[in-house]
């Protein structure tokens, strides 16, 4: 069961039942994360993206230190879309192995109707 948002409608929650979502996933340019977007959003899985292009990523990757220049994308969605969501990511996704990461949020009732109405299910 989740915790109620702070300061927020005692009825929204975060944690399992909490209603919405956010993805965050970097890209290896602007393009792949459009055209990623793109699909996502065909298929009502998200009602919206907010790509960062120009995004400087350090990592680790087999054992060395790496940097890239990446796109950064934040996607939004339903936590009742959050699974299938990251599923048709990863697929779509040009990394053999993407930095997918999604969790449920908070959000107010206006962006809530919205997600649910620009999307499928929930």
């Amino acid at each position: 069961m989740g915790r109620a948002c702070a300061g927020a409608d005692p009825g929204l929650s975060v944690g399992d039942d909490a209603p919405a979502a956010l993805i965050w996933c970097p890209f290896p340019d602007e393009a792949a994360a459009g055209a990623a977007v793109a699909a996502l959003l065909d298929a009502r899985l998200i009602a919206c993206a907010n790509l960062l292009p120009g995004m400087r990523s350090l990592f680790a990757w087999r054992g060395d230190r790496e940097e890239a220049a990446e796109c950064g994308a934040l996607l939004k969605t339903t936590a009742a879309l959050l699974d299938e969501a990251m599923r048709r990511l990863a697929e779509l996704h040009p990394y053999d192995t993407p930095a997918i990461t999604g969790w449920t949020a908070c959000a107010d009732a206006g962006t809530l109707a919205w997600l649910r109405a620009e999307t499928r299910g929930a």
